[in-house]
């Protein structure tokens, strides 16, 4: 089992750029394809916008206006996949059986027109895993619309990359188990990074854990699997449990987090907190999220 395909929606920004490297450096280890998508804004959304008291002319302006600025920010992010790609030599293909000649990573792009977080959503759903950029410093994670969308809506695996391009990837892997169907799902999507990772931890707590097996039986099943893996407890960090969990995986040196998201509802996170938005908003390492 393995990754053949990874979607990486494409930004012009240095987070996005990080997302990108980290993308062929998880498709090097697998020898995989990684498509660019990059969502143009459909200047007719501009419309319903613009409000009252405009006129059908200064409406047209602000279409036309928007479909300009579109369109050199889809020409920027285009040539920045384009220069990425050049300066290491991966072949950009379009048709799988190419890329299976190349027999190396291979990469493609494309631009849709229409709403990022439908977009972004749909297109992962044909992908083996999504790469997606960590919100740049001072946005508000919890109205990552894309991010989101991909979590709720694709029912793949998404990684959540780092703000800088990590030094490693997937070596030491932690996973963090609390019996949900959330947690199970992540588990599976990311099976083939434990069957290949120098080291695995499960992490779990007593705050963390719901209705569902314990962390001894994630053991038991990754042993099915031929994974070799030790669990550790561990507690909240001054309250809370998503800081305990980073704390925890920092001190196993982990370069790949596992869990599962959003166990309890997402409204809920977004008015108490919780351990998916902690984790989201303060994690410096790559995340492996399932919903």
């Amino acid at each position: 089992m393995a990754y053949r395909k990874l979607l990486v929606p494409v930004i012009g920004t240095e987070a996005g750029e990080a997302a990108l490297a980290t993308a062929f450096m998880a498709a090097r280890i697998w020898q995989a394809h990684v498509h660019g998508l990059h969502v143009r804004i459909d200047p007719r959304d501009v419309a319903p916008l613009a409000g009252e008291g405009l006129s059908g002319a200064m409406i047209e302006e602000m279409m036309s206006a928007t479909e300009r600025e579109s369109s050199e920010r889809a020409k920027g992010v285009h040539a920045m996949f384009a220069r990425y790609i050049a300066e290491h030599e991966i072949p950009a293909v379009s048709d799988p059986t190419d890329a299976f000649k190349a027999g190396r990573v291979t990469a493609s792009f494309g631009s849709i027109i229409g709403r990022e977080e439908d977009i972004v959503a749909q297109q992962a759903r044909l992908s083996d895993i999504v790469v997606i950029a960590h919100p740049e410093a001072g946005d508000d994670v919890s109205t990552s619309d894309a991010l989101h969308a991909v979590l709720f809506d694709s029912g793949r695996p998404v990684m959540v990359t780092p703000k800088k391009v990590p030094a490693t990837l997937g070596t030491r892997v932690c996973v963090a188990w609390n019996g949900t169907a959330e947690s199970a799902a992540a588990v599976a999507g990311a099976l083939p990074w434990l069957e290949r990772a120098e080291a695995v931890r499960v992490l779990y707590a007593d705050e963390y854990q719901r209705r569902g097996p314990e962390a001894m039986g994630l053991l038991d099943y990754l042993a099915w699997h031929g994974i070799k893996a030790d669990s550790a407890q561990f507690k909240p960090l001054n309250n809370s449990v998503g800081a305990g969990l980073l704390a925890a995986s920092a001190e196993f040196g982990a370069d790949l987090q596992v869990m599962g998201a959003y166990s309890h509802s997402r409204l809920r996170q977004l008015i108490l907190g919780g351990v998916t938005r902690h984790v989201l908003e303060h994690a410096g390492i790559t995340l492996l999220m399932c919903r």
